[in-house]
This record gives structure tokens, sequence and C-alpha cells, in this order.
């Protein structure tokens, strides 16, 4: 575990025997290095494996780290989405280990994350249908039957796109540090520039990269679980398209937008956003027609979220040195917003 992230062993051993039964007193843990957000442990006993999740150290933004609303949505999906955790229990008792938490299933797999694994081999036409397969879990997710859900209640779509432009900019004014970038006039052009609400309500990931998602060890084309559903809601499922593509760097691409990539999405075989876009509205049947806004809201939020961890980082709340870095990613974001808005950047 990471200094600072610490867990208290004891007195999580003692809270989770009438739960795991009495394989809890022998648990152990380890903490995933990946991740900027939520905190996400690895308990082992007895030849059993759980997920442990909880809200980060020092977080403003209480709202992003509702573990009550993770852990409702993964319950209400588990019967009608095949690639989410299952959800096994949810503690609101603080004095366990000082916050809110909940466990779910651990799925094992193949986690891509930078980079190919080494000993992943796979040709161009199998990195395009594994990230085609990448895509089309996300178009199932937006296909999920509300009712049947349960969740024809959850969330607020109506209206959905002004609260997300207003929400992120609100969000940046509140996690400044001396050092930011200006985005003012980004926050302006997607004031001017908000489409209509597309007439389909979903359940929205609100971040689906490919680090959130795992792929089968055994046939690696497979996705077989979609994890981090903290910002999960039922919304506008083209702003979603834009989080998610927020992240796609493509060979085209500005070096200096490929060098901080974060995800290998500009190699050989992989799709480019435009072909994204055609495959997602053949899957939903929705049109996407004003893609400039959809992939501008998708980097500037992606802006804000590298500001709110650096503002952790700024004012001491963590020691991760990873966080450091995120004030540079802000200014390489930005940078690419302000080339859609000039037009230079068209897909």
């Amino acid at each position: 575990m990471r200094s600072g992230e610490e867990l208290d062993l004891a007195r999580l051993r003692d809270y989770l025997e009438p739960v795991l039964g009495s394989v809890a007193n022998a648990i152990e843990v380890k903490q995933f290095p990946g991740g900027h957000s939520n905190l996400t442990y690895l308990l082992s006993a007895g030849g059993q494996r759980w997920v442990l999740r909880r809200p980060p150290f020092g977080s403003k933004v209480k709202s992003a780290h509702d573990m009550s609303r993770e852990y409702r949505i993964l319950s209400a999906l588990k019967d009608v989405f095949s690639f989410g955790p299952v959800p096994k229990h949810f503690c609101d008792d603080h004095d366990v280990i000082g916050c809110d938490f909940y466990l779910m299933s651990y799925i094992e797999g193949l986690v891509i994350r930078r980079q190919y694994p080494a000993s992943l081999h796979l040709n161009s036409s199998q990195v395009r249908q594994q990230l085609l397969n990448f895509f089309d879990v996300l178009s199932e997710l937006h296909s999920v039957d509300l009712a049947a859900a349960g969740l024809d209640s959850f969330g607020r779509p109506e209206g959905y796109v002004r609260r997300q432009v207003e929400g992120w900019c609100r969000r940046w004014v509140d996690s400044a540090t001396p050092d930011t970038v200006a985005v003012d006039a980004t926050m302006q052009w997607l004031h001017d520039n908000m489409p209509a609400e597309s007439d389909m309500a979903s359940v929205i990931h609100n971040d689906y990269k490919l680090d959130n998602v795992i792929f089968s060890a055994a046939n690696p084309l497979d996705v077989i679980g979609v994890l981090d559903w903290e910002m999960a809601t039922v919304g506008d499922p083209l702003m979603d398209l834009g989080c998610t593509l927020g992240y796609w760097v493509q060979l085209s691409d500005p070096e200096f937008f490929r060098e901080s990539r974060t995800m290998p999405s500009d190699i050989k075989g992989a799709p480019t956003r435009r072909e994204i876009i055609q495959r997602f509205q053949e899957k939903t049947g929705l049109s996407v027609d004003n893609f400039p806004f959809y992939f501008c809201f998708g980097l500037f939020r992606l802006c804000v979220i590298g500001q709110q961890i650096y503002y952790r980082y700024y004012h001491g709340h963590t020691k991760d040195e990873r966080f450091a870095g995120f004030i540079k990613k802000a200014f390489v974001l930005q940078r690419m917003c302000e080339l859609i808005i000039s037009g230079e950047v068209v897909d």
C-alpha cells in the first residue's frame, strides 16, 4: 500500500468476519497501482480474492466519490450487463476504515495501459478487432433497458448536456491553483456550441477507457470486465462517447498530443475516431452530428479531472508523486482544445 493510503487491517478483518466468514481473519491486502481517483485494494484469504473500493484521501469532490452510488449501479447492472464486477457488500460505518467502502468480485484478466504488454503479440488486424470490441461494449452499455435494470429513475437525463458543461466549468474554478493553464476561451466555446440533447437516455460510464477494461487472458480480443463506475449515471450517450474519445490519440494527431497519450490507441491497426463514430452510429442508431463539441468536451473534462488531482497534490492532501505531472497534462489538453476550436483538428 502507498504511504498515506494504508487500511487498518485489524479493524477491517474484524468487520468483515460476519460478511466473509472465518476466512476474513486471514485477509491480506495489496493496493492496485493504477488509478488516480477512488482507491482500489485487493483482499486475499483462503484462496479467495475480493476488491475493496474507497474514496481518495483529501478529495474536495464528494459527489464524484459516492461509494453508495457506485454500489447501487453495479447492483442494478449485474443481471442486464455481463461486464460489470459483482458487488458483494457495502459499508457506511466510518469506524472501520474512516469512510464508506464496498467489496466486489475480482475479475482476473489483461489490463492494457499506456503500452501493449511485450508478451501480447497482436497483428494489426487483431489490434483493430480488439479495439472495435472495446467500443462495442460501450455501445452495449448504452443499449441497456433502463426499466429492466431498475434505473429509469436514476440520474437526470433531461438537461444533461448543459449541466455537464456548467458543472465541469465550475469544477475547474473550484480546483484552480496559481500555476493553472488559462481555459476561459474553451469554457466559453463549450457554452456557445452546446448541441441539443440526443433522443436517447442511457446508462453511461463516464470514464470508459482501456485501463478501465479487462480483456480475457486466454483470448485478449474479448472484453470480460468493465471497472471504475464511480461517475456512472443515466444521461446522454453521445457525451459518454466524447469522454472516451478524449483519451483517443491517433496516428494523425499532433506529436505533442501523441506524446501525452495514456493508452496505445495510435498504433497500426487501431481505428480512427471517424471510424469509431461510424461504428457507434451503426450499433446504437444515434447520429453524431456535432463531433467537435463532444471531442472538445471530452478533452476539457480530462483537463479538469487532472487539475482536481493536481490540486490534491499541490495542497499536500496526497504524497503520490504521480500527481505532480498533472499540471503539464492540463496544458496539453487545453492546447488540443484550441486546435479543435480553430478547426485545425476536425476528427
